[in-house]
């Protein structure tokens, strides 16, 4: 539980458009995420997707936007089991190359193909299109399982080096990831 000038409210798990859910005293309040270096706010029952906060500013301030019009009575609050999102079923066919909010220009199209290529080398499943280095991008570890919001700006690595190995919470120790991915042994 997170606390925002003490207001007290939950985040969910994001589903796989990164967006979280945000809960205040047990009920659905609408849905963060973040796209394009800012924060977005998208109110429990309204389609209006608010700009609230520079990406830097963190999803707190976000969520607590959320929280501030609830209290203002703005928002009519869902129900908490309405925000729950079903497990991600896996994808039939290929995931589209672009996310449907990236425009297709030659230049997004050549980094999508790079960063998907990256994907495969380095053990990654996207479980949707390519949504730009600097946005969170919904993917499943082929290592362990693990499904979540990564960026590819931090998958990739630097100046030609590897990525880190670790990758998320709870995945397999950086020997285990070395071992398992030709990609760092070269």
């Amino acid at each position: 539980m997170t606390t925002n000038a003490t207001r007290l409210y939950d985040l969910g798990n994001p589903n796989r458009e990164c967006r979280y859910p945000v809960r205040f005293n047990g009920l659905h309040i609408g849905r963060i995420y973040r796209w394009h270096g800012a924060w977005y706010a998208a109110p429990a029952g309204q389609k209006e997707e608010i700009r609230v906060a520079a990406g830097s500013a963190g999803k707190e301030l976000a969520a607590g936007y959320l929280v501030a019009m609830y209290e203002l009575r703005q928002i009519t609050p869902q129900n908490a089991m309405e925000d729950q999102e079903p497990t991600p079923r896996e994808l039939i066919g290929p995931v589209p190359l672009l996310h449907p909010r990236m425009p297709a220009t030659p230049r997004n199209t050549e980094a999508a193909h790079k960063a998907m290529d990256g994907l495969a080398e380095f053990l990654w499943a996207p479980l949707g299109g390519y949504p730009g280095a600097d946005n969170p991008w919904f993917l499943r570890c082929q290592l362990c399982g693990w499904h979540g919001p990564r960026y590819w700006s931090h998958l990739r690595g630097r100046n030609g080096n590897p990525p880190s190995t670790f990758r998320h919470p709870g995945c397999l120790d950086a020997k285990k990831v070395r071992s398992a991915i030709t990609a760092y042994g070269k």
